[in-house]
């Protein structure tokens, strides 16, 4: 599925109360088509309450169609659920948070390791340094015996 076709089926619902859940959504929202995913992001989980569950005011549905998706924007907006005044409009990709390549790290790809990749001994990580450590303990070694052999000529 493509970004840009995704965007136009999925809604952003804010507003929402703490006392409504993804099954209120789904049902309020259901009369305008198929949902395919209602999504209500949890709030940061209290500590002292780590039973409870709170959600950030705000939910996106994904319908099937983008004609589904704009019938509840036309009919939900300024509605009220539970006493509170719902703003519902197309959901907008988050700016900055989307990967470049789909849900791939960046260093999955084959060029970004080719460009920015070092050999493991030159990458500074703990089996580098290890190895520069032999490397110049060898070294220093080789540099005594080169000074024994001259003192002893």
């Amino acid at each position: 599925m493509e970004e840009g076709t995704k965007g136009k089926k999925t809604i952003f619902i804010g507003g929402i109360g703490d006392d409504v859940d993804e099954t209120v959504i789904y049902e309020h929202f259901a009369a305008f088509g198929d949902i395919i995913e209602v999504q209500l992001p949890p709030a940061p989980a209290n500590p002292s309450k780590p039973t409870e569950f709170k959600h950030r005011g705000f939910a996106f549905v994904t319908y099937s169609s983008p004609t589904d998706a704009q019938d509840a924007i036309d009919n939900m907006d300024l509605n009220e659920l539970r006493g509170r005044v719902l703003k519902v409009n197309q959901a907008k990709p988050m700016k900055g948070l989307q990967p470049p390549d789909g849900n791939r790290a960046i260093w999955e790809s084959e060029e970004w390791l080719r460009q920015h990749a070092k050999p493991l001994a030159q990458s500074g990580g703990v089996q580098g340094r290890t190895a520069q450590r032999a490397s110049s303990a060898e070294a220093e070694e080789q540099a005594n015996n080169e000074e024994l052999d001259a003192m002893e000529e």
